[in-house]
């Protein structure tokens, strides 16, 4: 009797399902079913696709720090290069942030890649700016945009100086150099002491491997990241022309306050007897704008896809309508006609057999009659 009742209860509860099961049986699957299933799913992705909106607004934050992320390797010993910041009101940035760590200049194969694949990225960039909103939505924590390690140790000698880190300035105008000889702090000016280094040891061929100011978000690429120059003079100046533009990021990954920036080079030869005065190093001077940008990501409302969705489909009905109604009228008028040319040679065929029959009968009739 429990098994009894207990078997008209799972019945009682399948009979009571809300949403009744089909045997497989029953179901038959076609191209035609399958079609309409994907035109069904395929404006939901049209919905769910988003894009970037940008704002401009004044940049009230004057008081805060700047965050300057510097990763560049200079083809110079650690202990005759120096790095430091003087920004436009003469204050002296100590270089407390930035590591010297002695490396090899060349790249390993592994590198060479990973650099070549980054310049062509950085190209593709340059002619299709809609690219770096392929990478604001793709952002990754973690995404490696880094030189990557040296695969094994090397034998080589360590002939350059590798110098990264971050260190905060003022938002305001400043000069990020890295030139001969270590920099002297002191109150009544600026200086590096260069007496120690033999001009023969001059090299300022160098390698951005990363350059970023603000926050740093993994996954985006900087216009300066890749950058490589070689030079053959020891008298070679190299001068970076930044402008900063401050950056608030909304996505649905990720918000951040990060910055953007634009870059003008310029490189020339120290010589003095022909007027060209300076000092030979590699200058990275930068300016804050005072507008910030604002980059949000967003999608276009659920009721406002409705809207579209319908007028599409009531538009789609009403063309295909328009498009079945020509059709047939195209088809009617080409078979009336094929009908009215057949008509026309069964009338000509039906007067010709009805001339036949009366030239046929015409003798018959005049033998039969009696001749007095």
């Amino acid at each position: 009797m429990r098994r009894l009742s207990r078997r008209k209860a799972l019945t009682l509860v399948r009979e009571l399902d809300a949403f009744p099961k089909v045997s497989e049986s029953y179901v038959e699957t076609s191209a035609s079913g399958g079609t309409v299933s994907l035109i069904a799913f395929v404006p939901w992705l049209f919905w769910l696709d988003t894009w970037m909106k940008y704002e401009y607004e004044v940049d009230k934050d004057y008081s805060s720090k700047l965050r300057i992320n510097l990763d560049i390797t200079a083809a110079m010993k650690c202990q005759h290069v120096g790095a430091d910041i003087l920004d436009l009101a003469e204050t002296m940035i100590t270089s407390n942030g930035l590591q010297y760590e002695p490396v090899i200049f060349d790249l390993t194969p592994h590198q060479r890649m990973w650099q070549r694949t980054l310049l062509l990225i950085q190209n593709r960039l340059r002619e299709e700016h809609a690219l770096q909103e392929v990478l604001y939505k793709s952002l990754l924590k973690g995404g490696p945009t880094a030189l990557p390690p040296r695969e094994y140790a090397s034998i080589e000698p360590l002939n350059a100086c590798r110098v990264h880190g971050h260190v905060y300035v003022n938002k305001v105008a400043g000069n990020l150099h890295i030139t001969v000889g270590k920099p002297i702090h002191h109150p009544q000016g600026h200086a590096h002491i260069a007496a120690f280094v033999s001009h023969d040891t001059y090299n300022f061929s160098h390698r951005i491997d990363h350059l970023s100011f603000g926050e740093e978000i993994p996954g985006i690429i900087n216009p300066l990241d890749g950058t490589e120059k070689i030079t053959y003079n020891h008298n070679q100046m190299f001068q970076y022309f930044i402008t900063v533009v401050p950056t608030r990021l909304n996505t649905y990954k990720l918000s951040a306050d990060t910055h953007q920036f634009s870059v003008t080079e310029r490189e020339r030869v120290i010589n003095h007897a022909a007027g060209s005065h300076g000092v030979s190093g590699i200058f990275i001077k930068y300016d804050t704008s005072s507008l910030m940008v604002t980059v949000s990501e967003q999608h276009m409302p659920l009721w406002q896809f409705l809207v579209r969705l319908c007028g599409i489909i009531g538009g789609i009905f009403s063309t295909t309508g328009m498009l079945h109604g020509l059709v047939g009228l195209f088809f009617d008028v080409i078979c009336c006609r094929l009908k009215l040319g057949v008509y026309r040679r069964e009338e000509v065929q039906l007067h010709n057999e009805m001339n036949n029959l009366n030239n046929h009968q015409t003798p018959l009739l005049a033998e039969a009659v009696p001749q007095e």
